[in-house]
């Protein structure tokens, strides 16, 4: 079903738009500033073409999209290699890309404006809104005869530890636990809708007690049940009124229209040789097969990782939350909110190293906040980023960070799924190759 923007609605967010053109006008990403009148260095930026340029002409990358900001104006906005190896292709600055995992972000900020509504607060039991979970047990572990030993959890799993991956679920794709085999065994992220999936986890043991342990979860596929269940529409249609169409992100969607198929970027692996391949549809993530068909609209949207957007498009999200929730004159959440999304929300004894998700470890100076990481203490991280910077990825190595202390956006958009070689994960890449060519953080 595809969604529609009725059109008074479209008219009220076109008035609100012009009422305040003249108030704040937020710089498009087609017009790009020198860098050295924003505080970059253009030559060491070269340093960072230079190592993206290596990997495509070194075939481990197809092609990459970055646009970097700050002040809100573009610094940089490049391309590199081509969308489609077979066709030639070349890449370009509205390519769609596969978001997956920077989904939740955009589902943190859904959640926020339902908080904003008050229909949740953090301290809710989870179960408040999904009747289902009241009588979730937890594993505590395996008897001799190979059986499951559960226990009552010490307390219901809140919202709080929902929104920041420590109310005992988990994703059944990266661990190994025999819950996370359950997971597998229900297909519970293919599941044909979010009640069905509902359903499912409703007969799983949480993997352990509420709050005890940070573990990488289908908790924002949760919450699109949450959303869809507090706002009387469905998760595309929430997430198209509240924040694309009055945002102007007008290629983020759960599905690719086919006018757009186009600019739909290929997605990439790496086979066995170390070569470029294209992924099928059924894409392997962790231990399961993932069907994935972004040409309808899915009966189960996934909060968790289900989006496609372009640079341009996530850019303008990201400036929206750097901004304390507004945009071009239109708002979405107030200040308070967005500082509370963004906020470390993990006691010290998680932030340990013990916890990761793929990369990414939690660890003293790197938290999380509500639907996205967040660095506390930078240098207690060993990063380079400004005190506060919060961020996340996706499995295809999309990245995206905001760093209020400099006042930075950047947006790194590729289509390679979970290689296994250190060419992965270029986010280790861009941040000290952006931070070392920034020589006035303080402009």
């Amino acid at each position: 079903m595809k969604v529609f923007v009725p059109l008074a609605v479209l008219l009220i967010v076109t008035s609100t738009r012009n009422i305040y053109a003249q108030q704040q006008k937020t710089e498009s990403a087609a017009s790009v500033n020198k860098p050295e009148n924003l505080g970059f260095s253009s030559e060491r930026l070269e340093r960072l073409h230079a190592a993206i340029q290596e990997r495509v002409d070194q075939k481990h990358l197809a092609g990459v999209v970055t646009l970097l900001s700050r002040h809100g104006k573009v610094v940089e906005f490049r391309t590199y290699g081509k969308k489609d190896l077979a066709s030639n292709a070349p890449m370009t600055k509205d390519t769609i890309f596969r978001i997956f995992s920077m989904t939740k972000p955009i589902t943190g900020v859904a959640m926020m404006i339902l908080y904003e509504q008050g229909k949740w607060k953090p301290s809710d039991p989870v179960s408040k809104f999904i009747p289902e979970f009241a009588h979730l047990k937890v594993f505590k572990g395996m008897d001799s005869d190979g059986k499951m030993i559960l226990e009552e959890p010490l307390h219901p799993p809140t919202m709080h530890e929902l929104m920041t991956h420590t109310a005992g679920f988990t994703y059944g794709l990266f661990g190994n636990s025999p819950v996370d085999k359950m997971y597998l065994a229900q297909r519970v992220v293919m599941s044909k809708s979010l009640q069905d999936m509902v359903t499912k986890l409703a007969n799983v043991p949480l993997l352990y007690q509420p709050g005890s342990r940070w573990v990488y979860s289908v908790s924002m596929d949760i919450q699109g049940y949450i959303i869809e269940k507090l706002s009387g529409q469905s998760l595309p249609e929430f997430m198209q009124k509240q924040i694309f169409a009055p945002l102007s992100m007008k290629d983020t969607d759960f599905f690719v229209p086919k006018d757009k198929w186009n600019r739909f970027a290929t997605l990439y692996r790496e086979n066995e040789k170390g070569e470029i391949v294209p992924e099928s549809d059924q894409v392997t993530i962790g231990n399961a097969k993932v069907v994935l068909d972004y040409s309808v609209e899915p009966t189960m949207p996934s909060g968790g990782g289900g989006l496609v957007s372009t640079a341009q498009d996530y850019l303008r999200f990201a400036q929206m939350l750097l901004n304390g929730g507004e945009l071009d004159g239109v708002r979405i959440l107030a200040p308070s909110t967005v500082q509370l999304m963004t906020a470390n929300h993990l006691a010290p004894n998680l932030m340990t190293g013990e916890f990761r998700s793929g990369p990414e470890v939690i660890r003293p100076g790197m938290g999380w906040g509500y639907d996205c990481a967040v660095f506390s203490d930078p240098l207690q991280a060993d990063e380079m980023v400004g005190k506060g910077t919060f961020f996340w990825g996706g499995a295809a190595d999309t990245q995206f960070w905001v760093d209020p202390s400099n006042d930075v956006i950047f947006v790194g958009m590729t289509q390679w799924m979970l290689a296994p070689t250190d060419y992965h994960f270029l986010d280790f890449l861009y941040r000290p190759l952006i931070y070392q060519a920034l020589l006035k953080p303080k402009m």
